[in-house]
């Protein structure tokens, strides 16, 4: 794998991942986000629909530790294990238990086994320091048998930065990890809400500080446009792509502008899309639509049932180019699976298509008025 870098604006980093697969003749524009999965299947989408979707990244295959998606109990984790759950409940995966997963599954890329349960109420600095400590042995340890596995020589490896809200310890683990022969690295458990905005920017510009800079950095359980350019101003070059699933999961479909080219002051953007808070007071579906940002539209409302209008105007997916919102709506209300193929179909190509006009508004240096138009929809 090779970082070809273009162009580096105010810490946004654009470029080229190359020499990627096993062939080494895939690659992926930076900034840019992994197809998210589940065991290796798009949500709700077979092969032929999935390819149906225009502005796909290439099919590198990353495998990490937990799902992005899902928030994990906290306090199951040792010096020897990593919990993960799955339908049959929880395991607990050693170094070697994890590397042998690896070695089945022989992926593009793998994120070391490391400890991300940084949550245990006042004593979170000390949690934070186990945090690092476990996740620094695991990597030793994984590398150790990486090494000796002739399986998984040309899957890299990613090493994992962790140490909650802790300063100190985060820059103890980039500086300890960056000491070791990984591929890149990825910094974990800044997705949820168990920081403030404010402090994770804060851990992300610091954490990076210390990161080299010919290495990608991956980040997980960031998806929201406003999160995601404040990432890519810290240096943060790939993402995963599980906003979109989370979007569908509560019926609800992506509908932001990403125009760079119009006039932030000007355009009224979005806010014919915000669910108002009056309008969700009465509504039925109220708990459903708790999580909801301020880019996305809750097809479930009764509002939707007459609306003949593709889900956005002008979008080439699928889904707008053949079906309304009203259709989507009956297929909700009917309990039809379809509703959810279609929702995913047209919330993946929308997402990937603003990765692309973020590279796009670097190579213009137009970020700043990319960022000023998706602030004004971030309400």
């Amino acid at each position: 794998m090779k970082l070809n870098l273009c162009k580096i604006v105010d810490g946004c980093r654009l470029g080229t991942l190359t020499n990627l697969g096993k062939k080494g003749i895939q690659s992926i524009e930076i900034p840019g986000c992994l197809l998210y999965t589940k065991m290796g299947s798009a949500p709700h989408l077979t092969h032929d629909t999935l390819h149906n979707i225009q502005g796909m990244p290439e099919s590198v295959s990353y495998c990490s530790l937990q799902d992005p998606a899902v928030c994990s109990p906290h306090g199951y984790n040792s010096m020897k294990a990593v919990s993960i759950w799955n339908n049959r409940g929880r395991k607990e995966l050693t170094a070697s238990k994890f590397m042998d997963i690896q070695k089945a599954i022989q992926p593009d890329w793998f994120q070391c086994l490391s400890d991300g349960d940084t949550i245990s109420g006042d004593n979170s600095r000390k949690k934070a320091k186990k945090s690092v400590d476990r996740s620094l042995c695991f990597l030793d340890e994984c590398l150790q048998l990486q090494e000796n596995c002739p399986e998984l020589k040309q899957s890299l490896m990613f090493g994992v930065i962790e140490g909650g809200d802790v300063l100190e310890e985060r820059l103890r683990s980039a500086r300890e990890t960056a000491k070791r022969p990984v591929a890149g690295f990825l910094l974990d458990a800044f997705q949820g809400n168990n920081m403030t905005k404010e402090t994770k920017l804060e851990l992300l510009t610091s954490v990076i500080a210390e990161l080299p800079e010919d290495k990608p950095r991956l980040i997980h359980g960031i998806g929201k446009p406003d999160e995601v350019l404040e990432c890519i101003k810290r240096g943060i070059d790939i993402f995963d792509s599980c906003f979109p699933y989370q979007v569908t999961e509560r019926y609800c479909a992506l509908s932001f502008n990403y125009d760079y080219q119009l006039n932030a002051e000007t355009a009224g953007i979005g806010l014919d899309n915000l669910v108002k808070d009056d309008e969700k007071t009465n509504d039925e579906t109220c708990s459903e639509a708790q999580e909801m940002t301020s880019f996305e539209i809750h097809l479930k409302e009764i509002k939707y049932q007459d609306d003949f209008n593709p889900i956005v105007n002008g979008c080439s997916c699928y889904c707008c180019q053949n079906h309304s919102r009203a259709y989507i709506h009956h297929l909700i209300m009917t309990k039809e699976l379809l509703a959810y193929v279609l929702l995913m179909m047209h919330n993946f190509q929308h997402y990937f298509s603003f990765f692309s006009s973020i590279r796009n508004a670097l190579k213009e240096d137009k970020l700043d008025q990319l960022s000023k138009i998706i602030s004004r929809q971030a309400l």
